[in-house]
């Protein structure tokens, strides 16, 4: 009998041991949490990602601290590339990208590496517009100049609107625009067309232009020349838009363009994240724009709040995708090998 108990006891020791998974509750808990944000300082997406790290943390399951971190470069192609090689995947990394993360992949190939489809979204706390202005004493007084004049516009790099928008243009539509690129934010951009090193930025956020620009467009210093879009933003429509190209290919261009609008300014985890995690930052994205005290604060800094659920980010960024290949091959033909500041 008693050679038995050895027996069964020996077998219980050797018997393997399984750690419980920890709870989105326990993983957070006392942690600090990076909320990076892929742009400089100054701007709506540095405002937004500010405004979600003072008001999230909360609404995390743990209540972690959040602390925002800025990753500028590339029109938050270093943050997406990050996100793709090297960043962590616990969950206790995510942020906000430029609006056009998603399209740069299929853009520019050869200087993304990563995959948006991989990544986990959050949401987006609204759609956006895109807007071309000119300082008051520059050339450009209305959109039939950029037709037959060069205008200077500055830009940070390509994979950014501001890049992409004028140089599409002057092929699909014949535009005149020369970019300079080497700016680090769009702050950057605002004090070269002060300085006269630029006419105008093309491809600027209207939620940058609400929250970083209205004064001085009410001055009449900045000047609304046009918006990019289909359809104006209901706050843009006493400005004209520009063509959409002359042939359903040239079409199918601008809509890819133009997707990024609907973007806005997404939140996003890197892949691999463990599911529930991403469902508790996703909960909390959604508890957070309803919360009153935030949407007091985004009031009163322009930030507008009009959501766009994780869902759809994702089924956007899927037919996205699905892009037929002669429409990015053409794309590829016409922006040419990458090019840096």
């Amino acid at each position: 009998m008693k050679s038995l108990l050895s027996y069964f006891s020996c077998l219980f020791i050797a018997l393997p041991t399984y750690a419980m998974p920890q709870s989105p509750t326990d993983f957070y808990k006392g942690r600090t949490v990076f909320l990076q944000i892929g742009s400089g300082s100054g701007g709506a997406y540095d405002l937004t990602g500010r405004l979600f790290a003072r008001h999230m943390g909360p609404f995390i399951d743990g209540a972690p601290k959040l602390v925002p971190q800025n990753i500028p470069g590339g029109g938050s192609l270093n943050m997406a590339n990050n996100y793709g090689k090297i960043a962590a995947r616990d969950g206790s990394v995510y942020g906000v990208f430029n609006s056009g993360m998603a399209t740069t992949p299929l853009l520019m190939p050869e200087v993304a590496h990563f995959d948006p489809r991989t990544f986990n979204f959050l949401g987006s706390p609204s759609r956006e517009a895109h807007i071309l202005v000119a300082w008051h004493d520059s050339p450009l007084k209305n959109m039939q100049d950029v037709f037959e004049k060069e205008i200077i516009v500055g830009a940070t790099s390509p994979g950014g609107a501001p890049y992409e928008f004028p140089f599409l243009m002057n092929v699909l539509i014949g535009t005149k625009f020369k970019i300079i690129t080497g700016y680090k934010s769009s702050s950057e951009t605002k004090l070269a067309m002060e300085r006269g090193e630029i006419h105008a930025e093309a491809g600027l956020g209207w939620a940058t232009a609400k929250s970083d620009r209205m004064s001085d467009i009410q001055s009449g210093r900045l000047k609304i020349i046009a918006s990019f879009a289909f359809t104006p933003h209901p706050d843009l429509v006493e400005y004209p838009a520009f063509p959409s190209g002359r042939s359903e290919e040239d079409r199918q261009i601008f809509r890819l363009m133009y997707a990024r609008q609907a973007y806005g300014r997404p939140f996003a985890t890197p892949p691999d994240v463990p599911r529930d995690r991403v469902t508790a930052l996703r909960t909390a994205f959604e508890k957070t724009m309803k919360d009153s005290t935030f949407l007091e604060e985004a009031k009163r800094l322009s930030v507008d709040i009009n959501p766009v659920s994780a869902e759809e980010l994702t089924r956007l960024t899927e037919d996205l995708f699905k892009t037929p290949q002669s429409v990015l091959k053409r794309i590829h033909s016409i922006l040419g090998p990458p090019q840096t500041p």
